[in-house]
């Protein structure tokens, strides 16, 4: 989720700060440091001497999986009828345990079922 929340804000704004994540994803700042401790650490992340934030492209790769499959599974859902703020809340759970297999299982059912 961390990785994610950095890709998003870093559209929105050209500095990303650990601040900034706390505040996106309603964690203490604690919390916060504690999992960008451990993404620096997994080589996911790089932290400058200002304590702004860059994703290495490991953790740039890993956040456009995620939300890619946030956005495609938030979108299934509400084209299903499941309103918009319980579709976001339960795309953002499947998305962290979906199979590579079934996630492009979906995306391929959306595409060859697409409306003309």
């Amino acid at each position: 989720m961390y990785l994610e929340t950095i890709l998003i804000l870093k559209g929105k704004k050209d500095t990303v700060r650990a601040i900034d994540v706390a505040e996106d994803m309603g964690f203490s700042k604690p919390s916060v440091s504690r999992g960008l401790s451990i993404l620096k650490e997994e080589n996911c992340i790089t932290v400058d001497d200002k304590g702004s934030i860059t994703l290495t492209r490991k953790g740039s790769q890993i956040a456009k999986k995620i939300y890619e499959r946030h956005v495609v599974l938030s979108d299934m859902l509400i084209s299903l009828g499941v309103d918009k703020k319980t579709a976001l809340e339960d795309a953002c759970r499947v998305e962290h345990v979906i199979s590579d297999k079934s996630f492009a299982a979906i995306k391929k059912y959306i595409a060859e079922n697409k409306k003309e």
